[in-house]
């Protein structure tokens, strides 16, 4: 079963300007699994929550803000204010 995650979010993942768009939830999960640049409690807590949400235990909406959350401790800009909506 495929999980929705809404509206992708895009972020400045480098001091060059690269972006990321992340469209869906499996990608949110494999980029705070390999790609994320440091382990603290943020990123954990993104990790909990996006894989609730994947088993329908949370809302994409929680999923998202942890994630979003997760990117700004990383050092992750969102490209522009739509990447901060989440669904409920």
């Amino acid at each position: 079963m495929e999980v929705t995650w809404g509206n992708p979010m895009t972020f400045v993942v480098s001091s060059q300007g690269d972006t990321q768009k992340i469209s869906t939830i499996e990608q949110a999960l494999y980029w705070l699994r390999k790609k994320w640049p440091i382990a603290d409690r943020n990123r954990e807590l993104a990790l909990d929550q996006v894989d609730a949400a994947m088993h329908c235990l949370v809302t994409v909406g929680t999923a998202r803000r942890a994630f979003l959350s997760a990117a700004k401790t990383a050092g992750f800009l969102p490209e522009h204010a739509g990447a901060e909506t989440a669904p409920a």
